[in-house]
């Protein structure tokens, strides 16, 4: 599969994909730390409200990951006919009931860098509004000094991505629980933003963070997910997951 590497800086574009022609994606530096001492593995985090994506590491974790890979559905991709991003609710609402973090006067947005970032500083007068910070990005192990004037350079990641959603069975839902699936914290990772739009709305079969430590542990979020709302991922999706956890 052929790596896209020019795709428009935002979430949520059709049509890029991650893999390279061996079926895996690109190898972060070697020297690359796999945590940032505050990141949880997603066993240990399943209601997405701490932060980080940890490594699942040991067999006996690896072992859980499979098991809960193995309970998802599979089903084929359908088809993207009347997705838009506006039928999930407007971008990064605080009034998605039924969430962690809503409803507290804070953009979902702003919740997720205050959750994974650190060194957070705010804009005057607030204790929203996050205009710089330190993050370290899971999916490539780098650690990125963020600010506000050039905000694309860390985006919010739906692990499942919406328009997957969609194709798989969002279209059929009520509107309040795809609001839900959007802004629910298990399903957002702030990430590098080259990152998140080389991943576009790929399934794990075409896209995997470039750092392959941190693989299995995206795998399981992206299980907790399609789990958490009952969606199904295709077959070879699934397949990939395993593989990921030692499957």
């Amino acid at each position: 599969m052929t790596t896209v590497a020019a795709c428009a800086a935002i979430t949520l574009v059709a049509g890029c994909e991650g893999l390279d022609s061996s079926g895996t994606a690109p190898e972060s530096g070697a020297a690359a730390p796999a945590t940032d001492g505050r990141s949880v593995s997603p066993l240990k985090n399943p209601d997405g409200t701490k932060p980080g994506l940890a490594p699942v590491t040991g067999a006996t974790d690896e072992a859980t990951a499979r098991e809960l890979i193995e309970s998802l559905r599979t089903k084929g991709r359908g088809p993207r006919t009347g997705y838009d991003r506006d039928e999930f609710g407007y971008a990064w609402m605080d009034t998605a009931d039924g969430v962690p973090l809503a409803r507290n006067g804070c953009d979902t947005r702003n919740d997720l860098l205050k959750r994974d970032g650190q060194s957070l500083r705010y804009r005057s007068g607030s204790d929203c509004v996050v205009i710089a910070m330190t993050l370290h990005d899971p999916y490539t192990g780098t650690t990125i000094e963020w600010r506000k004037q050039k905000a694309t350079e860390v985006q919010i990641d739906h692990v499942v991505p919406l328009s997957y959603s969609w194709q798989m069975g969002s279209s059929r839902w009520p509107e309040d629980k795809r609001e839900q699936l959007a802004n629910d914290p298990l399903n957002l990772i702030p990430a590098e933003g080259r990152a998140n739009s080389a991943k576009s709305d790929s399934g794990p079969a075409s896209w995997l963070p470039p750092d392959k430590r941190i693989r299995c542990a995206y795998a399981v979020r992206f299980a907790q997910v399609a789990d958490k709302y009952e969606l199904p991922v295709t077959a070879p999706d699934k397949q990939m997951m395993l593989r990921q956890c030692g499957g």
